[in-house]
């Protein structure tokens, strides 16, 4: 295979890339490679994905309806659910899921699956690349050797350039974008990294080269349990303020306006997404292989654990106030994202709200506008639907919850129509002095 280098530079139309795995990274970096004039294979397991770009229509509404609509017609884009129409491109980008165990323990079946279909269909030359966020090591001794063990990727195994860049997604946030947030690689040799950033620059604004694989795969997972860490010292902070008397988001305000050596967090019902209620395990996990207790994070994690089973309490001691037993109230969770203004659910703590406050006895509903029906999850299948937020809606409850504070809630009608709010977002400051006590921080 020609070094692709010299392919991007004589022509971008005239190299290919394949995007495995469609969903929330690897749907926009293919559309960025499109955009950029490459083109672009889009492989998933999953057939609706595919199907759907091929008629140019977009699942991830927080991505907008008309990103895809380029891909049809082009002619420099399929989707497909085969393998083998991955064989002509020159390099393979492989967006994965790496979720946790039932023990909390790194859940790699994806990566190595990936890997041995990349072992069956690779050729000599190809470039791979793999996003999937992990604990250091894992493109070196568990994606590679999964892509040796098949024959294609044993008899190509020399020539083989492999790196590892991880993602940086930041679903619903309109300012940093896959184009323009910064793109760490670290490749298994010095020419695996300089061959993909040659590629990744064609599309990405600014690409960053570091050591080795292994520094990107810390490098990513450090950034994420830094959030981790910082967000359960908040949770704490509320805890501890709660008792005194004390709005720890007051708190926040106040030290944020300090312009260095301070950097604002948010207290929540619990944590969602992918990455923070996932990744600081895994390098905690890898962390004991080498005899190293890795107490921050784990501590952080229990902490943020800890918050869907406080924020229970508090309702129970809400409508306790109100003469009311949770068993029997009808309670409306507000929203079922794990954050606000997108309908993506991935380990949302609303789940365990719910599920924690239909234990207790209560009648519980939601409501979200991107999410009009609960899809069954890895740990939670509520089989419940979306209810419309109205006037009369909010009447008929007990208490509303709010777990997600999207802006499409009218929160001047909540605060004037419900009986009893319980606001883990700090959503209702602008209302709480007409409220008085119907509305309780948690």
């Amino acid at each position: 295979m020609a070094d692709l280098t010299r392919k991007l530079a004589e022509s971008p139309s005239g190299v290919s890339v394949g995007i495995i795995g469609l969903g929330y990274v690897g749907l926009p970096l293919l559309m960025c490679f499109h955009e950029a004039g490459v083109s672009t294979v889009g492989f998933d397991i999953d057939p609706k994905k595919p199907d759907a770009l091929a008629i140019g229509e977009n699942y991830l509404p927080h991505l907008g309806v008309d990103l895809c609509k380029p891909l049809v017609g082009s002619g420099r884009f399929k989707g497909t659910t085969d393998e083998t129409d991955l064989q002509g491109c020159d390099a393979l980008i492989v967006c994965v899921p790496t979720p946790l165990g039932k023990h909390s323990e790194p859940d790699l079946s994806f990566v190595r699956k990936t890997g041995e279909m990349i072992g069956r269909i690779c050729r000599p030359g190809q470039l791979i690349i793999l996003e999937s966020t992990s604990y250091p090591g894992t493109t070196r001794e568990v994606f590679l050797p999964a892509i040796r063990s098949q024959p294609a990727g044993a008899a190509a195994a020399d020539t083989l350039l492999v790196a590892f860049s991880p993602e940086r997604e930041n679903p619903g946030d309109k300012e940093h974008t896959t184009r323009n947030i910064p793109k760490l690689i670290g490749g298994l040799t010095p020419e695996a990294t300089r061959q993909s950033a040659a590629l990744y620059s064609i599309a990405i604004e600014r690409v960053i080269t570091v050591a080795s694989a292994e520094v990107a795969e810390a490098a990513k997972v450090f950034e994420n349990v830094f959030r981790s860490v910082n967000i359960a010292l908040v949770n704490e902070l509320k805890l501890i303020l709660e008792p005194m008397g004390i709005n720890v988001w007051d708190v926040i305000a106040a030290a944020g306006t300090k312009p260095f050596g301070f950097m604002s967090f948010a207290p929540g019902p619990g944590l969602g997404g992918h990455c923070i209620p996932i990744d600081p395990y895994y390098l905690a996990w890898k962390a004991r292989e080498f005899k190293v207790a890795a107490r921050f994070i784990e501590l952080a994690g229990e902490i943020n654990t800890a918050m869907p089973a406080r924020v229970v309490q508090r309702v129970v001691h809400a409508l306790n106030q109100r003469g009311r037993s949770v068993k029997g109230s009808r309670i409306l969770v507000l929203g079922l994202a794990y954050k606000p203004d997108i309908a993506d659910d991935r380990e949302s703590p609303s789940f365990e709200l719910i599920d924690r406050l239909e234990e207790l006895g209560a009648s519980v509903d939601y409501t979200d506008p991107y999410i009009a029906h609960a899809k069954p999850g890895r740990k939670h299948n509520l089989g419940k639907s979306s209810v419309a937020l109205t006037a009369g809606t909010v009447r008929g409850y007990d208490a509303l919850l709010i777990s997600t504070n999207h802006t499409a809630f009218d929160y001047a009608m909540i605060a004037a129509e419900a009986s009893l709010v319980v606001d883990t977002r700090n959503a209702m400051a602008p209302f709480s002095a007409r409220m008085g006590d119907r509305l309780v921080l948690a």
